[in-house]
Parts: structure tokens; C-alpha cells; sequence
């Protein structure tokens, strides 16, 4: 059984700034809470750390798409099944709507559990409300 999520922000900040944060991926753990590292192994694949609770999750994703200021699709490779795609949407000169899709099997009672109590929407809208903290800062200056 699959599981998937989908969570937007509307965020303070042109499209530009929202992609230049998040198409640099060694910036994630920034923003992204259950993620402590992600480590570049060359121009598509890329070793992640996760933190989660009561358990670690390391596995190695694939960038599967990338469009400039428009969309960046991901998928797995190793370790746990997981895919997601973040898309950006100019709203005016000044904001855009980062919506971030993302399709897992829960393995595990822990990840069950997380997707029958919508903690996982919970992580993903706290996790977007950091990134447009950081997106808006950054505009800002």
C-alpha cells in the first residue's frame, strides 16, 4: 500500500528565490526537518540521512526531472520506496506557490502510523512553513 501527501505554501518571495533554495539540495536539512543530511554522489543521484522518530532512514534518490524555476521530480533508488515532485508557481512579482507531492510506502508500524494520523501532512506543512521562512528571508535581503 502506497501513501502520498500533498501540501502547498503560498510564500512572500519571486519564484526565483523559491527555486534557488530548493534546487540546491545540500540545503535541505535547513528546512526540512526529518532530513539531517544529503550528500551529492554525482550530477543526478544523491545519499540521504533521515531522522525520523524512532527511526533512521538513510537511502539514495535520483533526480528523475528538473525544469528551472518550474518543477524538480525525485524518485529512489535504494533503500526506502519514496518519490516526490516540488513544483513553483509564479503568483506576481513578488510571491509564488511551492506545492510539494510526495508518494512512499509506509514500511514499518512507526511510518503506519504516521500515514493513518496525518502526521506525515503535519511534518510536510511545518517543514514548508520553514522553507518559506527561509525563502521570504532571503527576498528580503
Amino acid at each position: 500500500m502506497s501513501a502520498s501527501l500533498v501540501e502547498t505554501v503560498d510564500i512572500e518571495a519571486p519564484v526565483a528565490v523559491a527555486w534557488s533554495l530548493w534546487s540546491d539540495v545540500t540545503r535541505w536539512p535547513a528546512f526540512l526537518s526529518h532530513v539531517r543530511l544529503v550528500d551529492r554522489l554525482d550530477e543526478r543521484r544523491f545519499a540521504w540521512q533521515l531522522q525520523l522518530p524512532g527511526a533512521d532512514r538513510n537511502f539514495v534518490a535520483e533526480l528523475t526531472e528538473v525544469v528551472p524555476e518550474d518543477r524538480i521530480a525525485w524518485h529512489t533508488v535504494e533503500g526506502v520506496h519514496h518519490a516526490g515532485v516540488v513544483t513553483f508557481h509564479r503568483l506576481s512579482d513578488t510571491s509564488s506557490r511551492v506545492t510539494l507531492q510526495i508518494e512512499y510506502d509506509p514500511q514499518g508500524f512507526i511510518e503506519h502510523l504516521g500515514a493513518l494520523t496525518n502526521l506525515d501532512s503535519v511534518l510536510a506543512n511545518y517543514d514548508l512553513g520553514e522553507f518559506q521562512k527561509l525563502a521570504e528571508t532571503a527576498a528580503a535581503s
